[in-house]
């Protein structure tokens, strides 16, 4: 009832730069303050879907109403922000594509498809991005990472331009980012039509949950834990200059 793109959709919630007075977040504090969207995403869409159905309303009904929810969040994040950027886009124009289609269609199993069409196309467009060799994610891990620290987003952008290592690690960071994505958008899909549709409002929360903490430890182990090492290594070479 929500994809785990929706945590990763929206950096714009994340600030460019630390207020004077405060201390800045660890890259990690940061990560967590960030996943807060994602929690309304999946609990209010399953809530509401029980509370709906408890109501009278069919099947379809309830998952198309307690759909609805992350889509509007999301497009209403952009507005306040005032912020788009590639990700964010494509989040919200899947999203809202894909519920569209599922609203037209009045199939309750392909609605509940809807969230792995939107996990499929963001998964292949951030693997393709890595082909490139422009990784999408870096719009997303840059702010956990730097914390609109002057000397930490300078030591980035040298590091991203010298070091073969620093963008070696952007791309593995990306690259698990895509497949969790990929892999999530096909178990979710073969659950959609194996399982019952009661037990699959439940089920594919569980499968984004184990999609979620699965990429966020193999991507912190090959792409945050080196970069944030890199990054800080290179911030205190700058500061002796």
């Amino acid at each position: 009832m929500s994809s785990p793109a929706a945590a990763v959709a929206a950096p714009a919630a994340l600030p460019s730069a630390v207020p004077a007075g405060e201390a800045p977040l660890s890259p990690r504090g940061a990560l967590l303050d960030s996943l807060k969207p994602l929690l309304l995403d999946v609990a209010v869409p399953l809530v509401s879907y029980y509370a709906l159905k408890s109501a009278g309303l069919s099947t379809f009904a309830a998952l198309a109403w307690s759909s609805a929810v992350p889509a509007v969040r999301t497009v209403w994040g952009v507005v306040r922000e005032r912020r788009l950027n590639a990700l964010a886009a494509l989040m919200v124009t899947v999203n809202v594509v894909s519920l569209l289609l599922g609203l037209v269609s009045g199939d309750a199993r392909l609605m509940l498809l809807k969230d792995s069409g939107v996990s499929s196309t963001i998964g292949l467009v951030v693997l393709l991005s890595v082909v490139r060799g422009r990784p999408m994610m870096t719009e997303v891990i840059r702010p956990w990472i730097t914390r609109g620290e002057a000397a930490k987003s300078a030591a980035w952008e040298r590091l991203s331009a010298g070091s073969a290592a620093f963008r070696r690690a952007e791309r593995r960071f990306s690259l698990v980012w895509g497949a969790a994505l990929l892999a999530e958008c096909a178990v979710r899909a073969a659950g959609a039509y194996a399982l019952p549709v009661e037990t699959m409002v439940w089920a594919g929360t569980v499968v984004l949950v184990v999609a979620m903490l699965l990429a966020f430890v193999v991507s912190g182990r090959l792409g945050v834990g080196p970069m944030e090492r890199m990054i800080a290594e290179e911030t205190a070479a700058g500061s002796g200059r």
